[in-house]
């Protein structure tokens, strides 16, 4: 079974699925037989347009709502993240471009450390402060990951990682995704959004079935 996970580093529900889904995967019977692939969806977020801002004034502008409703709905986020084991520290977060992290993955994807290094992402984004698109800090992640460095730094120089990425958001669009997480089981059954581990795990078990 093949199962494509389309999400981006600044998304709170992307690490929440995440979870919830390997949560699920550790209780499926079949899961040696499962390769998970994670997909670039960049939501464009922008350095310079929340420069100064932090994450709740950020949410209160874009849905036009108040600081305050947005500071409560924020802190459900992180008390529902709090109860699959993530501690999130929306008064660290730094905004800012995904672009650079969805092409160093793409390049892990090729050495097939792929999978950590999404979740070191999402871990230092949401629970340590990371600079989601501060170049030197995410090249650190990487190389502690077990990359090669000075060859992840000649091909992010170049055009193809980039095409990748495109390559994979050009998938999303013709599938017709418009919001993440997106779970894709064997290219046909589809889940949406941070489910609960058990319905992650009724959709695993019933791709695996129909597949039979």
């Amino acid at each position: 079974m093949i199962i494509e996970i389309w999400s981006d580093f600044v998304c709170p529900f992307c690490y929440m699925g995440k979870t919830k889904f390997e949560m699920a995967l550790d209780k499926f019977e079949h899961k040696d037989e499962v390769e998970v692939v994670y997909r670039s969806f960049e939501l464009n977020m922008s350095g310079e347009s929340v420069k100064g801002k932090d994450i709740n004034q950020v949410i209160a502008d874009k849905y036009h709502t108040s600081y305050e409703e947005a500071k409560r709905n924020n802190d459900m986020i992180v008390k529902a993240a709090a109860e699959v084991g993530l501690h999130y520290r929306f008064d660290l977060l730094k905004l800012n471009s995904t672009g650079l992290a969805h092409e160093i993955i793409q390049y892990a994807k090729s050495k097939g450390k792929a999978n950590q290094l999404v979740n070191r992402f999402f871990q230092g984004y949401f629970e340590e402060g990371l600079d989601i698109g501060d170049r030197e800090a995410l090249l650190k992640l990487a190389e502690e990951a077990g990359l090669d460095i000075a060859d992840l730094t000649i091909q992010l120089a170049g055009d193809h990682l980039k095409s990748e990425v495109k390559k994979e958001e050009d998938m999303a669009r013709k599938l017709n995704i418009n919001g993440v997480p997106y779970f894709l089981i064997n290219n046909w059954y589809a889940v949406s959004g941070a489910q609960s581990p058990d319905t992650f795990l009724h959709a695993l078990q019933e791709a695996f079935e129909s597949e039979k």
